[in-house]
């Protein structure tokens, strides 16, 4: 299958590090990009970013194989690895830059994360409500080159350990058949 055929989908759940570290592991992702999208300025920085005040959120590119994983089933992992329930917050993250979203490229991607979201309301998944943002997908600035492979590349550091493992663990338990082999 060439580039062509693969789809986008861009995500935030919180720190970027962390989505990125569970996207990276699932077969059918060809690659994973930390970055920052849905604010007001243009070619923002990090240090800008965690102010809060550009609107943009640390999110997630992720360029995949529709014939090996749907769109849907990336959903479902997001859902799981994060919690949609927290407005502006992911566990020690507090801003706007830590929202869940959904940033859509298409109509189709659209009606699936909305669709998906109220199955998990109607079926009562989370005790509270999900307050996932669902936009459509404007410019996405990409994360200084630190942030790529953050989790691989710092698996020592305390945050990984305390925040993103559990993720990781998270996804192996029940994402099994959904896991990159080797």
């Amino acid at each position: 299958m060439n580039n062509s055929n693969y789809k986008i989908a861009t995500l935030a759940g919180g720190c970027f590090w962390c989505t990125e570290a569970v996207f990276e592991r699932v077969e059918g992702v060809q690659s994973v990009i930390p970055g920052f999208t849905g604010g007001t300025i243009k070619n923002p920085a990090y240090r800008e970013i965690i102010t809060g005040r550009t609107g943009h959120a640390e999110a997630i590119e992720i360029h995949f194989n529709p014939e090996k994983i749907s769109y849907n089933e990336l959903l479902l992992i997001f859902f799981s690895t994060h919690d949609p329930t927290t407005l502006n917050r992911q566990q020690y993250d507090v801003g706007t830059q830590y929202r869940s979203a959904i940033f859509y490229h298409s109509e189709n991607q659209k009606q699936i994360a909305l669709e998906l979201i109220a199955k998990l309301e109607n079926e009562k998944v989370f005790e509270d409500a999900i307050v996932t943002e669902v936009k459509e997908g404007g410019p996405f600035y990409i994360a200084e080159p630190e942030h790529k492979e953050y989790y691989s590349n710092n698996p020592d550091q305390r945050y990984c350990q305390i925040i993103i493992d559990p993720k990781i663990k998270k996804l192996k338990q029940l994402f099994t058949d959904k896991l990159k082999k080797g």
